[in-house]
């Protein structure tokens, strides 16, 4: 079996390049073939980048992005290249630091952004196994992917109560779980006004969710970035990621102090009013 796959290249065209034979040498477990382009040279090629788009000659005829020693404001799918970010891959190739149109930042070697590898930061995954983002599961709300845990994908979600919580996919869907938790412990005496819960609303409430120690931020491991965020009238609001967990909590009590302080003095002078 393993005698006929390595024939199945042999006398395939790739660009200029006509595969001849395999040989005796490996890279990586990976068979190395005997190519031969156009030009009459000929070239050992391991057969992972026998394939459509990775490799065209042996050199003789490179693409523009092959010419390029900058690849600086290049688009590449749904990536753009915003400079060499100065670390180097594992097999030694330099990283250079793209940003996705979904704003997250990765780097990528030169290699698998011009063979096409490599086209987002992972969020054009989402869309093929199905996007949550923004729908609504009982009393939870979907606002991010974030990742994968034993195998099975996780969703980072807003319960009505205004706790934060990751929830497997398969449980969201199938209904198994519809809330943080609080439907099996309610909490008594909440006051709700104009969509919004007035304890929830109190400085010194930490939801047993937090991890970070500041009410409204969390570590976001795929961005490398701490996230700010408040929650207001039933609606999450994005205050921006940061690189320091002191950015982050000072623009959270910012927003604090302007919407919940400005909410709170109309709901007391509406009620001084009423009585």
């Amino acid at each position: 079996m393993q005698f006929m796959k390595r024939r199945e290249l042999a006398g395939q065209r790739f660009g200029k390049l006509l595969v001849i034979e395999p040989t005796q040498q490996r890279v990586r477990n990976a068979v190395v073939w005997r190519c031969r382009c156009d030009c009459g040279n000929e070239i050992f090629v391991e057969s992972r980048r026998l394939k459509p788009g990775a490799i065209s000659s042996c050199g003789c005829e490179k693409t523009p992005y092959e010419e390029s020693k900058d690849l600086t404001g290049l688009q590449f799918g749904k990536l753009t290249v915003l400079k060499k970010s100065g670390k180097k891959a594992k097999d030694g190739n330099p990283l250079w630091l793209c940003q996705c149109d979904c704003v997250n930042k990765i780097e990528v070697t030169k290699r698998r952004l011009i063979t096409g590898n490599t086209r987002s930061c992972g969020c054009a995954k989402i869309s093929q196994m199905n996007d949550l983002t923004g729908k609504r599961f009982g009393k939870l709300m979907a606002l991010s992917y974030a990742g994968k845990e034993n195998g099975f994908h996780i969703w980072h979600c807003q319960c009505d109560c205004g706790k934060i919580t990751d929830v497997r996919q398969s449980n969201l869907q199938s209904g198994r779980t519809k809330s943080c938790g609080c439907d099996r412990n309610p909490q008594k005496n909440m006051h709700y006004t104009e969509g919004t819960c007035l304890e929830m609303l109190r400085p010194e409430l930490m939801y047993k969710t937090n991890t970070s120690g500041v009410r409204g931020v969390y570590y976001n491991k795929k961005r490398n970035k701490w996230i700010a965020q408040i929650m207001f009238k039933q609606k999450c609001y994005y205050l921006g990621g940061y690189d320091k967990i002191e950015d982050a909590a000072e623009v959270r009590a910012a927003a604090e102090e302007k919407i919940f302080g400005d909410f709170l003095k109309w709901y007391h002078e509406t009620k001084a009013k009423e009585s």
